[in-house]
């Protein structure tokens, strides 16, 4: 999955997201545990694809607080 893929999810798909490829990781752990794994490099992919997730979910929510601490002292400074 790409970045700009992921930009273009809401808050709510991001989070689905997630949740589904740590879900199909614990099924590709198991599958690799009994020895039947087709494809072995889709693990590493998944864990790639859930730290982009993360990375750009965080990169949303630190934008937004900044932006709302910049309209917190914007308000301050105009009511001096």
């Amino acid at each position: 999955m790409k970045a700009e893929e992921i930009r273009g999810l809401s808050e709510q798909e991001r989070e689905e997201k997630i949740a589904d490829f740590g879900q199909e990781i614990f099924n590709l752990k198991f599958q690799l545990a009994t020895g039947k794994i087709e494809n072995p490099s889709r693990l590493r992919g998944l864990r790639r694809d859930i730290a982009r997730l993360k990375t750009i979910q965080r990169e949303s929510s630190a934008s937004s607080a900044d932006s709302s601490k910049q309209a917190e002292e914007n308000k301050a400074s105009s009511d001096k």
